[in-house]
């Protein structure tokens, strides 16, 4: 299954898609130990998809998708530059600290 049609499905469905793509990797496990089938390559696909259902539905539930974005656009303006200027302000302050350390280190061999 593509990862549009995944993304397209309720939450209802996407349970239900994992329930069935997890119930066919096992059959086809079992199958493959005994020696039935070689599906290596029906596996691996079952397995990607499996993930990429996961992933969808855990990105659903933090609200990962545009969730920068609608930060930004929900604060009043003024808070909105603060909260930019915070983040810029804590990774520059990495940066330096991190030359720093590296530097102490150099000096000290």
């Amino acid at each position: 299954m593509e990862l549009a049609k995944i993304r397209s499905l309720s939450d209802d469905e996407l349970l239900h898609q994992e329930k069935t793509s997890a119930e066919q990797l096992f059959r086809l496990r079992f199958q493959v130990s005994m020696g039935q089938a070689d599906g290596v390559k029906k596996l691996r696909e079952l397995r990607k998809e499996i993930a990429q259902i996961k992933t969808v539905a855990r990105e659903r539930e933090l609200g990962v998708r545009g969730a920068k974005h609608e930060l930004v656009a929900t604060l009043p303006a003024g808070e909105a530059k603060k909260a930019a200027k915070k983040t810029a302000a804590k990774s520059t302050a990495k940066k330096t600290s991190t030359k720093k350390k590296s530097a102490e280190k150099g000096a000290g061999q």
